[in-house]
C-alpha cells in the first residue's frame, strides 16, 4: 500500500480486538465515498491576518470507519451493536449525560505494529492553488443521506454588545468536527478549547492568565464565554487535563451560568471543588467527576474521551484522546517525559503509540518549551538539590515554589525529615493545596514534621524549613512581604537561606529580581535557578515533542499553549519530521477550525477577546476604567471645585484647585496659583457673555482650557475633574 492510500482503520486487521482503539461506530458516522477528480470550490471569506491550509486528496479513496469492533472493543469505545447491525441506544438516549467507562489497553496487532514506524503523511492538496494562505471549500465530499447526522439549526452571527465586532461564523458543516480555541494560543495562560460535532459540545480546560503590566488593578484575565453560553444546552461536559490555575482558574466564572459535569483527576477535582466553594459558594448543580488514567467518558452521541497518564509538575495530569465520528484527536495538555517521576509512574507512551498506529486525525500539542533543545531533567534531581542545601545550611531554609507543585512539596518534606527539620507552610494557596493533596494520600510524612507557622520560634533555626508562596514575586505573596518586612509571622534574618524553586514567568523577571535584591540586602543567602538545580520544568523540551509526533503520526496538527513564536517553531518542528505544510494550522484564539476525515479548513471565527476580572466585576480589555487607571498612573489628577449663586453666573468664592500624583512639591504652589488666576479670568469672560458656569463645565470648554494651560506649564496631561456647586440661598 502506498503512503498516499494509507487508510483510517479501514483495513480488516484494524478490526481485531487486539488493535488500538478506533473512532467509535456512532450512528451518525459519516461515510465519505471517493469523488475522483472533483474540483475544489472557491475559497471562503477569511480574516485578513489568518493564514490557513487544507489537505484534500484528489481522487483518493477514504477508508470506511471501523464498523465491526469486537465485543471487547465495544466496551471501551461505544455502544454495542445488535445482530441486525443497528446500534443499541442504551446509554445514548440522553446526550446531555456522560458516563465513565474503564478503558482496556489492548496490545497492538502485528499489522499495526508494522505501521508504528511508518509516517502516514497528509494527503496532497486538492488544488494547485491551495496553500497556507488560501481557504478552499471542502464541500466536494458527498455524504449519503441516510448516514448524515441529525440536522441542526444554522448558527447566525452572534449578537454582541455594540463595542465588539460581530462574530463571523459559517453554518455548521454536516459531518465536520469543529475545534475552537478560546484561549491559550499566542499567549501564556487561560487555556480553553471547544470541540463541537453535531449537537454535542465539550470543553477542554478553563484557565486564567496573569494580568500584564499595562493592566493596573486587574486581578485576572479570562476568556470570552459568549459562544459557549449561547450554546450551553449542547455542552456535555468540561474535561480538565490537570489542576494548574491556567487550566482551571476561570471555572468559577464560567460555572455561574453553565451547569454541566466537570471531569478530572482526583487532585484536580478537589482543587476545583475548593475554588468553586470560595468563589461561588459551592458546586450546586455541577457534577464533579473524578477519573483515573485509562477511563473513557462518553459525552453525548458524538464524543468519547479517554484520559491518558502523563508527567507534569502536578499530580493527576492527563492527555486526552477524544474519539469522534470522523477520527481521533489527541490533546496532550501540559506534559513532559519523565522516566523517574516522584509519583504516578512514567508517561503512558504505549497508549500514544497505539493511537498513532490506528490513525490520529488531529494532534494538538503544547509548545511552551519548544525553543529548548534536548530533553527535560527529571523532577527527582531537584530533591537531591534540596537535600544538599539543607545539609549545608546553618540557619532556616525558606523555599518558595508554586503552591500546586505537589511533587516538589513532597521532596521538601522528605529532605527535611532526613536532616531532622520541621516544616511550616505559609500562604493561603499553599495551605489549600496541601490540605487537598494530604487528604488524598499524596503527601508522605511523619505526623510531627508539620508545624504551625506561629511556632517556628520554638525551634532552633537549623531545624526549621519554611515552605512559602511567592516564587513569582507577586505583590501580596508571603515571600514578597517577608522581603519587605511586612509579614506578620516571618522576618528575614541574617543566616537564612532562601530558595526560589521556580522559573520566572516571561515578563515577570523585574519584580522577581527586585525581591531577590531585597533578600540579599537583609542578610539572606538566596539560591535561585541560575545558581543551582532547584527547579526543573514540567513542560516537554524539543526532543520530547519530537517523540510524541513520531508516535502519534497525525494527519493534521495544531500547535497550542504558547506565544506565537513558540507556535511557529513547533510548526517548523512538525514539518522537519515530515508533516506537510498544508496540514499544519497556526490558529488565533477564536478561529473556527473544521475538519473531516480528509479535509480541514478555518471557516470563520468567534469573539475571543480577553475579559478582565477586577474584584467581582467583569470588563473588556479596552474599557474606559482601564484607560482612566493608566492615565491616573501616568499623569495624576487635578480637581477644581467652584461655588456659584442660584443664577449659575456669579462666582461666590475663589475656585479650589487640588492636584494628586501630578506635581512635585517644589513646583506645586506656583502651578496651582497660576492655574487659579487663569481660571478666574476664564470665569469672568464667561460672565460677560452671560453663560452659566455649570453649562460651560458640562460642555467641556472649561476642561479643555485647563488642559491647555496645564500642558503649557508642565508638559503633562493629568485627568481633570470639575465640580460646580450652586448655592440657592446666596
Amino acid at each position: 500500500m502506498t503512503p498516499g492510500n494509507h487508510k483510517h482503520s479501514g483495513n480488516p486487521s484494524a478490526k481485531s480486538s487486539d488493535s488500538a482503539p478506533s473512532s467509535p461506530d456512532y450512528k451518525n458516522t459519516v461515510k465519505l465515498p471517493p469523488k475522483a477528480g472533483k474540483p475544489v470550490g472557491q475559497p471562503n471569506a477569511k480574516r485578513p491576518e489568518q493564514a490557513v491550509s487544507v489537505a484534500a486528496d484528489k481522487g483518493r479513496r477514504i477508508g470506511q470507519p471501523n464498523r465491526g469492533p469486537s465485543e471487547k472493543g465495544q466496551r471501551a469505545q461505544g455502544p454495542k451493536q445488535s445482530n441486525d447491525g443497528k446500534k443499541s441506544r442504551q446509554g445514548a438516549e440522553q446526550p446531555s449525560r456522560a458516563s465513565v467507562m474503564p478503558s482496556r489497553t489492548p496490545a497492538a496487532s502485528p499489522a499495526n505494529t508494522a505501521n508504528m514506524n511508518r509516517r502516514r503523511p497528509p494527503e496532497a492538496a486538492a488544488s494547485a492553488g491551495a496553500g497556507p494562505n488560501r481557504r478552499p471549500d471542502s464541500r466536494n465530499a458527498d455524504t449519503p443521506k441516510k448516514n448524515r447526522p441529525k440536522p441542526v439549526q444554522p448558527i447566525a452571527s452572534v449578537t454582541k454588545s455594540k463595542d465588539r465586532p460581530k462574530e463571523k461564523i459559517r453554518e455548521r458543516s454536516k459531518g465536520m468536527l469543529r475545534v475552537i480555541p478560546l484561549g491559550g494560543l499566542g499567549e501564556i495562560g487561560k487555556n480553553m478549547t471547544l470541540f463541537e460535532f453535531g449537537n454535542d459540545i465539550i470543553l477542554v480546560d478553563c484557565g486564567v492568565a496573569f494580568p500584564e503590566e499595562n493592566m493596573p488593578g486587574i486581578d485576572a484575565v479570562i476568556q470570552d464565554y459568549t459562544y459557549v453560553l449561547q450554546n450551553k444546552d449542547r455542552v456535555r461536559g468540561v474535561f480538565l487535563t490537570h489542576g494548574h490555575e491556567d487550566h482551571i482558574g476561570a471555572l468559577p466564572y464560567l460555572m455561574r451560568d453553565l451547569k454541566c459535569p466537570i471531569y478530572g483527576g482526583r487532585l484536580t477535582i478537589e482543587l476545583v471543588r475548593e475554588k468553586l466553594m470560595e468563589k461561588i459558594g459551592g458546586a450546586r448543580g455541577i457534577a464533579l467527576q473524578q477519573v483515573n488514567a485509562g477511563d473513557v467518558v462518553r459525552a453525548g452521541n458524538d464524543f468519547a474521551v479517554e484520559f491518558i497518564h502523563v508527567n507534569h509538575s502536578i499530580a493527576d495530569a492527563f492527555a486526552l484522546a477524544i474519539r469522534t465520528p470522523v477520527g481521533n484527536v489527541i490533546h496532550t495538555g501540559d506534559f513532559k517525559i519523565d522516566y523517574t517521576p516522584i509519583d504516578g509512574g512514567p508517561i503512558d507512551l504505549q497508549r500514544f503509540s497505539q493511537y498513532g498506529a490506528n490513525g490520529v486525525l488531529l494532534l494538538m500539542a503544547e509548545s511552551t518549551n519548544i525553543e529548548i533543545p534536548g530533553t527535560s531533567i527529571s523532577e527527582s534531581q531537584v530533591g537531591e538539590s534540596f537535600q544538599r542545601i539543607m545539609q549545608k545550611a546553618k540557619g532556616r531554609v525558606i523555599i518558595a515554589t508554586f503552591s500546586s507543585h505537589v511533587h516538589r512539596m513532597q521532596q521538601i518534606f522528605t529532605a527535611a525529615e532526613k536532616f531532622n527539620r520541621k516544616v511550616a507552610l505559609v500562604g493561603r494557596s499553599m495551605l489549600t493545596v496541601f490540605a487537598a493533596a494530604n487528604s488524598l494520600g499524596y503527601i508522605d510524612m511523619k505526623p510531627d514534621t508539620l508545624i504551625d507557622i506561629m511556632d517556628i520560634d520554638h525551634y532552633p533555626p537549623e531545624r526549621v524549613v519554611i515552605l512559602t508562596t511567592g516564587s513569582q514575586a507577586e505583590p501580596m505573596s508571603a515571600l514578597t512581604r517577608m522581603a519587605f518586612s511586612s509579614h506578620k509571622a516571618v522576618e528575614i534574618q541574617q543566616g537564612d537561606t532562601v530558595v526560589l524553586s521556580a522559573h520566572p514567568i516571561p515578563g515577570n523577571e523585574k519584580p522577581i529580581y527586585r525581591v531577590i535584591n531585597e533578600l540579599f540586602r537583609r542578610g539572606a543567602k538566596v539560591i535561585y535557578e541560575d545558581l543551582a538545580d532547584v527547579h526543573v520544568s514540567g513542560h516537554a523540551y524539543r526532543g520530547e515533542l519530537m517523540l510524541i509526533h513520531e508516535l502519534v503520526k497525525p494527519k493534521f496538527f495544531i500547535p497550542v499553549h504558547g506565544e506565537y513564536r513558540m507556535l511557529f517553531k513547533h510548526s517548523e518542528l512538525a514539518k522537519s519530521l515530515g508533516q506537510k505544510d498544508d496540514s499544519i494550522f497556526i490558529l488565533n484564539n477564536g478561529d473556527i477550525f473544521e475538519c473531516s476525515q480528509d479535509t480541514a479548513r478555518v471557516s470563520g471565527y468567534v469573539n475571543a477577546a480577553p475579559v478582565l476580572i477586577d474584584g467581582s466585576g467583569f470588563g473588556d480589555l479596552d474599557n474606559r476604567v482601564l484607560r482612566d487607571r493608566k492615565l491616573l498612573a501616568d499623569d495624576g489628577i487635578v480637581s477644581v471645585s467652584i461655588a456659584v449663586d442660584r443664577t449659575g453666573v456669579r462666582l461666590l468664592a475663589d475656585p479650589i484647585v487640588q492636584a494628586m500624583g501630578f506635581l512635585y512639591e517644589s513646583e506645586s504652589e506656583a502651578v496651582i496659583r497660576d492655574t487659579k488666576d487663569k481660571l478666574l479670568q476664564f470665569i469672568a469672560k464667561c460672565g460677560q457673555q452671560n453663560k452659566t458656569l455649570s453649562a460651560v463645565a458640562e460642555s467641556g470648554q472649561m476642561r479643555d482650557y485647563l488642559k491647555t494651560i496645564l500642558f503649557e506649564k508642565t508638559k503633562r496631561r493629568p485627568m481633570i475633574l470639575i465640580s460646580v456647586s450652586r448655592i440657592t440661598g446666596a
